[in-house]
């Protein structure tokens, strides 16, 4: 392939085994799966979910929604609160398909009762212990009001609680995942208990998706990572570095083996900030050689040390910066893929064939 600017490359083989084998793990424990496609907004990495026989999915966005709904999707859950300035589009895309909205305060539900003139599904996201959004699970007097106000409700459909363990991204290994992942399970269906059983329990985290193997009192999972991981699930151990699907191809631009590093075009606006703590130091990304299969593992000792609005600073083995000439490509992995694939918008795959996004 031809490139002369940082491109995203994006590895298909990897990137549907990653697909199947969350969809074999799904029917393996009775799950429905209904993917969070925020990771890779695309149409067509959408399609090799649909050959896996997913019909439902989740977005981030009421514009996301509409671009999966013109895919032909039966079902799409906007996993974010939501925003009732965006009504009009709530009520077009419930003309055409199953959507689903959360909703997490009494204040939402009224307006939008008022305001729609269709049937929208409701899920209420609770908070397990993340401390982001959603009703704190403990508050059983304000989820008991709203869940009554559903009850009574001509267009809100009520069908269950979700929980986002976003707190399984500060822990490494199975058990400490495991851990807040039986901790989230046990606090929703605490409350579920105390209501109804005709209740659907939704989580959506990768790393608990991933590497948790008891989903008893789960009914749904929404996890959207895992389609291609990235170097933060790596540390986790959600993943191994084989499993990561994608990859930034940057152009060295300037070298400095004074200090055994180059400069690559490749900054702030390919990656995003997000960096890992190592032994190392900051890491925003981990050099990985290119070749013509892809890439390999990363390069001991070789990383995107520091990065501003174009320019990444790379830290280089004093072997491999013998190797390197202005105008190569070095492969980097990304610390956050969702992110660096939202930057990007498109992406190249292996074969040089450009993989458009929303």
């Amino acid at each position: 392939m031809k490139l002369t600017e940082p491109s995203l490359l994006l590895d298909e083989n990897k990137c549907r085994n990653n697909i199947a084998a969350m969809a074999d793990k799904a029917r393996l424990h009775g799950l429905e799966l209904h993917p969070h496609f925020k990771t890779h907004q695309s149409q067509r990495i959408g399609d090799w979910f649909k050959e896996e026989g997913i019909t439902s999915i989740t977005v981030s966005s009421l514009r996301m929604a509409q671009y999966f709904a013109d895919d032909g999707w039966e079902e799409i859950t906007v996993a974010f609160p939501v925003n009732v300035l965006r009504r009009d589009i709530i009520k077009e895309l419930c003309k055409k398909l199953r959507l689903n909205i959360y909703i997490n305060c009494l204040e939402s539900a009224r307006y939008l009762e008022d305001k729609l003139k269709r049937q929208v599904g409701v899920f209420t996201e609770l908070d397990t212990g993340y401390h982001r959004s959603g009703i704190p699970y403990e508050n059983q007097e304000e989820i008991a009001e709203l869940l009554d106000f559903f009850h009574q409700s001509e267009h809100l459909q009520f069908k269950g609680f979700y929980a986002h363990a976003g707190h399984t991204y500060h822990v490494q290994g199975k058990e400490a995942v495991s851990k807040i992942h039986r901790e989230t399970v046990e606090r929703l269906n605490e409350v579920k208990a105390r209501f109804s059983d005709d209740i659907k329990i939704a989580i959506g985290d990768t790393p608990a998706c991933s590497l948790a193997d008891d989903f008893s009192g789960v009914d749904i999972i929404r996890p959207g990572n895992f389609v291609f991981y990235d170097l933060v699930q790596q540390q986790i151990g959600a993943c191994s570095y084989e499993d990561i699907a994608v990859c930034m191809a940057c152009p060295v631009v300037e070298k400095r083996p004074e200090r055994n590093e180059v400069i690559v075009h490749g900054g702030a606006i390919h990656f995003s900030k997000d960096m890992l703590e190592t032994s190392e130091g900051q890491v925003y990304g981990k050099v990985a050689r290119l070749h013509d299969q892809g890439w390999g593992a990363p390069e001991a000792g070789c990383y995107l040390k520091s990065i501003s609005q174009e320019h990444g600073l790379v830290k280089l083995s004093p072997e491999q910066m013998e190797k390197v000439q202005i105008g190569d490509w070095l492969g980097i992995l990304p610390v956050h893929s969702c992110l660096t694939a939202n930057l990007m918008q498109s992406y190249i795959s292996l074969s040089g064939r450009k993989v458009t996004m929303m």
